[in-house]
């Protein structure tokens, strides 16, 4: 007998709520800084007493933020302030109180809460943005939310201590901020599975030898090597990065033909442009 998947309805996103106003973003525990040249924004999760736990106000400043950032923006660092990058959900939302002003856990498991959580993912979908080069720059621990949301930029950049944990399999969830997909392509499905169904520590060693991690560095040099690694791709020209990231980007779900019809695209499109015949 063949098992379907079941069909869905489409979800409603919503972008109200603490954490959705500009001004509220740095108290939500997140910092935007844009840097003069407009090229370069760095994200800072700024909560180092909470080790960077996050919450839906976080959620909501994160995607505010994706929306916001300048046409001009072609790199966007994320980092944290502290010892860790990201203890993952902050643990109120699992207690019965939850948060004040949120839903809690209890609730998404009725009425609309595949939309709420479509709203929390927003958080962690914009950093694959073909127009976007994303780097995260991880110390310390990042566990769940903030393992998937190292997961969520395009390139790693470790520190020599950091560790990663997908602890949601162990609590009787699953991930679902966006992070199984980038996780299966990055490891492969076996290791995947093994990675979220036991949440044991990947270290950062172990993540650059699996594909995790693009490079790992002392923790004094982190900032600056993740930097230096998001300027070396701004060398290339802008729409030259963008096909390019758009054509590996969708490699995995098309065929060899089907892969080789967009490299033809794609080179034409550059060339056009290249030669000012384009549109």
């Amino acid at each position: 007998m063949l098992l379907e998947a079941p069909v869905t309805s489409p979800v409603r996103i919503t972008h109200s709520g603490p954490g959705s106003d500009p001004a509220d973003w740095e108290q939500t525990g997140v910092r935007l800084d844009l840097a003069e040249s407009g090229e370069t924004a760095t994200v800072t999760l700024c909560r180092p007493e909470r080790r960077n736990a996050q919450s839906p106000a976080l959620w909501r400043a994160l995607a505010g933020i994706g929306r916001a950032l300048p046409g001009s923006v072609r790199l966007v660092i994320l980092r944290a302030e502290g010892v860790s990058f990201s203890a993952g959900l902050d643990r109120a939302m699992f207690t019965p109180e939850g948060i004040p002003g949120e839903r809690t856990l209890l609730d998404l498991a009725t009425g609309d809460g595949e939309a709420v959580i479509a709203g929390y993912q927003e958080a962690f979908t914009w950093w694959r943005r073909a127009d976007l080069i994303t780097v995260a720059a991880v110390q310390g621990h990042a566990v769940g939310a903030g393992f998937q949301l190292a997961l969520a930029c395009d390139l790693r950049v470790c520190a020599e201590d950091a560790q990663f944990s997908m602890r949601e399999t162990s609590l009787g969830l699953v991930p679902d901020l966006a992070g199984t997909k980038p996780l299966v392509e990055l490891v492969g499905p076996a290791r995947a599975l093994e990675i979220c169904g036991t949440g044991r520590w990947v270290s950062a060693q172990e993540a650059a030898r699996i594909g995790l991690a693009n490079l790992v560095v002392p923790a004094a040099e982190l900032d600056a090597a993740a930097v230096d690694l998001g300027a070396a791709l701004l060398a290339a020209p802008r729409d030259a990065l963008i096909e390019t990231k758009a054509l590996l980007q969708g490699a995995p779900g098309r065929s060899h033909e089907q892969q080789q019809a967009a490299e033809r695209a794609a080179q034409v499109r550059r060339l056009r442009d290249l030669s000012g015949v384009g549109e």
